[in-house]
């Protein structure tokens, strides 16, 4: 920029809504006193003076509604006429992108700063309103939040489904077939007498096997057609956090951390500190038309002309999405990521590289398949086999994504569609490989518990939140405790479910998830100066008022419960009960305040509910066992607890393969929480087979071993494969 500017820093937001109290004049339209964040004062007192020695004032804060607000805020501070001051939007930290920001001044937005006004006053009000509530009739220290609240609900509401589920039995029945070229391949049941047939019991599934055992196998059908899959768009935040999640493991707060580092600038060498990609705070998939005549320059120099489509790729953005950014991009294609690896961070480099290859990629053409569908008769019975083979890699050539091609393994018949198919045609005669006619029971799994990806996804899709907040929902809702992780996926805790429960009971609107995208809708329409904002909080906070106050008179105070047990104090003799603090629950004398011993329930404090009882003994007093829920996912415990305390790692049904060991594989974790399988009688005998992984009850295809493991695989997916010392087998799992 030069010696004739002055840059300074305002380091994030200089004003805010006062901590002490609401900060909302209810009686005046919500006008909302700001105040000086606290250790601040230097910082505006360094910018007015550096205003008071130049002719113009930019302000280049994020271009975004809270970079706006910033923005309204130090300007509100600088006290200089308004023709001096001015806005600057960069997308990219670049000296292309800075001098395009500074050649194109703006006035402040007054409408988007209107729209974060808006979204922070909701919030408050919300949040000022509703906590007090739960502190006097839940526990001191509890909050709730707008968007927060709902994120929760979605995870209960999962947890409720998962608990709820019913699993029910099904078979699979495949045979093992080749024709007169090889490869052999498999061909999986479909119906019987020309139509879909599900079977879902093991007398029906024996009678199937047994025919088809003695079946001659006839080609009825050859279907082969092209298969094209177009290119992936551009990243766009939530998509950026869920692929990171899902590759690296990233939270969506570590994404954002070093998403941030990149956009902001990096020192690569010759070059000097340079902003690495664009603005990563958007929900748009536009791009430059700059920046896509690079990347086709590039593809074709790098890949050949037949890899690059005659006109540019064109994606679409959601209805909800607001235009103003670009999606995330390099802001070089130049800068490849293995010419600048050693600048780089490892978090850094691997970021870096998903979205340089995301972008790349989606200026290319589409991969192109040959499909194949081949329909096979034996006896009454139809069978299919399908197979996939990749003629053209296109856009895959850059960008390795694991979802793009069928899948190996897996219950939904795509472990036959990544395989190749022989050359076959119709009335064909088909030999059975051996006696490889296989009936495998199979049952229906509950829908699975939400990891960070997931969750965001599901937020996006229900339109709750915006690309700056989804990061900051997920953190809030886990250092407030209302939720804990098992294996990288959300449960709600004891107190999450319990608050989520009150929450929804009285303050059903605030719960409702259509009724908070809505408000996400009118947050955009007042930016876009479709709506008034004190129309929107006056329509709002009226009806949710009234809630409030009669969730103060009607809601239970769980604070005041007590719970009666069967253990006695072991100070006065008096009865044990259950009561509520700030911790959760615990064990309380009721001779209080006499006697004020107290003391931690054993169990884990995310307990739901007791499920069904097991057919399982207590070893210590023989009563029968129950599976109960703790933090570290199920376990069995004695039902004569309190006075038998035995707890017991839930049994899978899979012996130990240690030869002359009676004991089976059970759930064990280390001192640090991470889950492997080990024998039960490893105390016992010293018995000491472990496995890292989840033992599923499947033979080995290949050496017949009793079970398999499932594994999660660093690109993504799982992965089932057999652990016989030898044996080497393994099948990705969808």
């Amino acid at each position: 920029m030069g010696s004739s500017f002055i840059v300074k820093a305002s380091l994030g937001h200089v004003k805010d809504l006062p901590k002490s109290k609401m900060g909302v004049s209810l009686d005046h339209d919500f006008t909302p006193e700001y105040k000086v964040i606290p250790g601040k004062q230097k910082i505006i007192t360094e910018l007015k003076k550096a205003a008071s020695q130049t002719e113009s004032v930019f302000l280049a804060l994020d271009p975004d509604r809270e970079g706006e607000a910033i923005a309204w805020h130090i300007a509100e501070e600088l006290s200089v006429e308004d023709d001096r001051v001015r806005r600057v939007l960069f997308n990219e930290i670049t000296k292309k992108g800075i001098k395009q920001g500074l050649d194109n001044p703006l006035p402040l937005n007054g409408k988007r700063y209107e729209s974060q006004q808006a979204r922070r006053i909701l919030d408050r009000l919300v949040g000022y309103e509703i906590s007090p509530i739960l502190w006097k009739k839940v526990r001191r220290g509890l909050s709730a939040g707008r968007v927060q609240s709902v994120a929760l609900r979605l995870i209960v509401d999962r947890e409720d489904e998962v608990l709820a589920f019913e699993p029910k039995e099904y078979w699979l029945i495949r045979a093992q077939l080749e024709g007169a070229d090889p490869p052999p391949f498999t061909a999986r049941f479909w119906g019987t007498d020309g139509k879909k047939r599900e079977i879902n019991d093991e007398e029906t599934a024996t009678q199937i096997r047994t025919d088809l055992q003695d079946a001659e196998f006839v080609v009825a059908k050859v279907e082969r057609k092209e298969r094209r899959r177009a290119a992936l768009p551009p990243f766009i935040t939530s998509r950026l956090q869920q692929e990171a999640a899902r590759r690296f493991r990233f939270t969506a707060k570590r994404t954002m951390m070093v998403a941030q580092q990149l956009y902001e600038g990096i020192d690569i060498g010759e070059q000097g500190t340079v902003g690495l990609i664009t603005y990563m705070r958007t929900d748009s998939v536009r791009l430059a038309t700059d920046a896509v005549e690079e990347a086709r320059t590039f593809i074709a120099e790098q890949f050949g002309e037949d890899h690059l489509p005659k006109k540019p790729n064109v994606f679409k953005s959601r209805k909800s999405a607001q235009d103003a950014h670009e999606a995330i991009r390099p802001t070089s294609v130049l800068n490849r990521p293995e010419s600048i690896t050693k600048y780089l961070s490892v978090d850094q480099r691997k970021l870096y590289r998903l979205i340089w290859e995301r972008f790349v990629s989606c200026q290319m053409k589409p991969a192109l398949y040959d499909q194949t569908v081949v329909h096979i008769h034996a006896a009454n019975h139809q069978l299919k086999a399908s197979g996939s083979v990749l003629k053209f890699k296109g856009w895959l050539k850059v960008y390795a994504d694991s979802d793009a091609a069928p899948q190996n393994g897996g219950d939904n018949g795509k472990d036959e569609e990544a395989a190749e198919l022989p050359r076959l045609d119709e009335g064909v005669r088909l030999n059975p490989v051996g006696d490889k006619v296989s009936a495998e029971q199979k049952f229906t799994q509950p829908p699975p518990r939400f990891n960070e990806g997931t969750l965001i996804r599901e937020l996006e899709e229900r339109g709750i939140g915006r690309p700056s907040t989804y990061a900051t929902i997920l953190s809030t809702i886990q250092s407030r405790r209302y939720v804990t992780k098992n294996e990288g996926r959300f449960q709600p805790s004891e107190l999450g479910r319990l608050v989520t429960q009150r929450l929804v009971l009285h303050f059903p609107r605030i719960l409702n998830v259509d009724f908070t995208a809505s408000m996400e809708e009118a947050l955009d329409r007042i930016e876009d100066g479709q709506e008034d904002w004190i129309h929107l909080l006056k329509n709002f906070y009226g009806p949710f008022h009234d809630d409030v106050q009669k969730a103060l008179k009607e809601m239970t105070n769980v604070r005041d419960l007590a719970e009666k047990t069967d253990e006695i104090c072991e100070l006065c003799k008096k009865p044990m009960i259950i009561k509520w603090g700030r911790n959760g629950r615990f064990l309380a004398c009721s001779g209080y305040p006499d006697c004020r011993n107290t003391k931690e329930i054993e169990e884990s404090p995310a307990t739901v509910s007791d499920a069904a009882i097991e057919d399982i003994k207590c070893d210590e007093c023989g009563s029968a066992m129950v599976r109960k829920r703790g933090r570290f996912g199920d376990f069995l415990a004695c039902t004569g607890y309190p006075k038998c305390k035995v707890t017991r790692s839930l049994p899978t049904g899979i012996d130990c393969p240690q030869k002359d060991c009676k004991g089976e594989l059970v759930e064990r974790r280390t001192r640090r929480g991470r889950v492997f399988y080990g024998c039960s009688e490893y105390k016992n005998t010293n018995c000491n087979f472990v496995v890292w992984g989840t033992p599923v009850k499947e033979s080995c295809p290949n050496c017949e071993a009793a079970f398999l493991v499932t594994t999660n695989r660093r690109k993504g997916g799982r992965e089932l494969k057999c652990v016989a010392e030898g044996c080497g087998y393994k099948r990705s799992e969808s």
